[in-house]
């Protein structure tokens, strides 16, 4: 099976295995400027653009490329940092040679790669918003003044462009005008009409979707083994909705879920939380379903879609069941997934008179693994009682959990301090955590007690009492 994609501005067609890393596959063609440092994803050096074609536009997303095998390059636009040459060096890399944003140069690339992607989408770039752009790269010897000021300047050209670029209707084409991009960038699209679809493979030996995990667990094994690229397959992303309830694509990744107006909506926090959970080329690549399917006690998404109480449609062929998500998690590892199912779709409603919120403790505050994660969703009437409650507690069990006996407890009760402390009590019976690398049973029961308060007092500050739960 022949893989077709455009890497810069050459058409590739390999017969390499579907599993090969994107970042070996680029690196074995002589396109050294893509570099491997952790191959897990956390320090961006090997970021990439990977552009998908969308009713005859290119949407770009910033991807580290030590993630995605290279069967999900095909009918695609990868573009490493040597498809970024323009007549000398672009205002990007100009910017970063001006403010001495590199010294070593292993991460420059990356960076080059995240910053060009925020100018090419970014519609309003601010300093903030550039900051999310490049958390994904990590830099050890340049510090990161010297590249906030490249990009400060960036955006102040950017912004005062007598181009216009901000109200162009045709971004990519106003910056291939600024020689921002490569001039062969526009006729892409075109190019890419003309690759035709992959068969489905039959009975693989392993499904792929964003292979955050995957390939961190199983990298050097997966090229040997045949495997199906799930995010070929159309109708696994995107939303739709019907009856009150969202309906997403399996596929849907952290970012995109993010970007959806309902959930937004939902959700106003949502980019301060997802901030928590991953680097945005890692929120590009990591899928709802994946993380679902990881089966992790501490999965930051599972716990959200948790506490939005989240209905999973499993096919096999053409048949399909339902299963609440709460009761998908067996034990630690295990799954109600038989042999040749996929989850297809992930659901809950969109009632719209509940809040919502979300907390984390980590190692690092940022963009890491969890020790104790939680969601919350609660519906309250105007007097203060508890019509709806829906929590969820990450790392204080064998699997994800929702506090079924704490959320019964709450329903009915009005929001008080003293309703929410006997109700940390009952969340202790209801967890059983156990000592490991990431902090002992005695510190997760302490974490997931206050993370429950943090919910509360982030959403009902008025109504709770701080000091009284701070003495408890």
């Amino acid at each position: 099976m022949q893989t077709t994609f455009w890497l810069n501005n050459t058409l590739i067609s390999t017969g390499v295995s579907p599993g090969t890393l994107l970042l070996d596959f680029v690196r074995k063609e002589s396109l050294k400027g893509t570099k491997e440092g952790c191959k897990e994803g956390d320090c961006g050096a090997c970021t990439v653009l990977v552009g998908e074609l969308e009713a005859g536009h290119i949407n770009y997303e910033a991807i580290t490329s030590c993630l995605m095998p290279v069967g999900e390059a095909h009918g695609k636009h990868i573009v490493t940092i040597e498809g970024l040459r323009v007549n000398n060096l672009s205002p990007v890399q100009s910017a970063m040679v001006k403010f001495g944003g590199s010294q070593c140069g292993y991460c420059t690339p990356g960076f080059i790669m995240s910053m060009t992607w925020f100018f090419m989408t970014e519609k309003r770039p601010t300093v903030d918003s550039f900051k999310r752009a490049i958390s994904g790269n990590l830099c050890r010897c340049t510090g990161y003044a010297s590249i906030m000021r490249a990009g400060e300047q960036l955006i102040e050209i950017l912004t005062q462009s007598p181009h216009k670029l901000l109200e162009s209707k045709d971004r990519l084409q106003a910056l291939v005008d600024l020689d921002f991009l490569p001039k062969y960038l526009p006729r892409i699209p075109q190019e890419l009409e003309k690759i035709e679809e992959l068969d489905r493979v039959q009975n693989p030996d392993l499904f792929v979707a964003g292979g955050t995990d995957l390939y961190v667990q199983q990298g050097e094994k997966i090229p040997a083994q045949s495997v199906e690229i799930l995010n070929r397959i159309p109708g696994m992303k995107g939303y739709r909705v019907e009856d009150g309830q969202l309906i997403l694509g399996a596929l849907t990744s952290f970012e995109s879920f993010g970007a959806i107006p309902q959930i937004r909506k939902l959700i106003p926090n949502i980019d301060d939380f997802l901030q928590l959970i991953a680097s945005l080329q890692i929120r590009n690549r990591a899928t709802l379903s994946g993380n679902i399917v990881n089966a992790s006690p501490i999965g930051d998404m599972t716990q959200i879609l948790l506490a939005l109480g989240s209905t999973l449609t499993i096919e096999k062929g053409t048949k399909t069941r339902q299963v609440p998500l709460d009761e998908f998690f067996l034990d630690y590892k295990k799954i109600d997934l038989r042999q040749g199912e996929l989850v297809k779709e992930i659901s809950f409603s969109l009632d719209a008179d509940t809040v919502f919120n979300f907390e984390k403790v980590s190692k690092r505050k940022e963009l890491d693994i969890a020790t104790v994660c939680s969601g919350a969703r609660f519906k309250v009437d105007k007097s203060g009682i508890i019509l709806e409650a829906s929590i969820s507690l990450g790392g204080v069990f064998a699997t994800p959990l929702l506090l079924k006996k704490t959320n019964a407890y709450l329903v009915g009760k009005p929001i008080h301090t003293q309703t929410v402390l006997h109700g940390a009590r009952v969340l202790q019976s209801e967890i059983s955590p156990i000592s490991d690398v990431r902090g002992s049973a005695n510190y997760k029961r302490l974490l997931a007690r206050q993370l429950y308060f943090g919910h509360f007092t982030s959403l009902f500050a008025d109504r709770i009492e701080y000091r009284e739960l701070l003495a408890s």
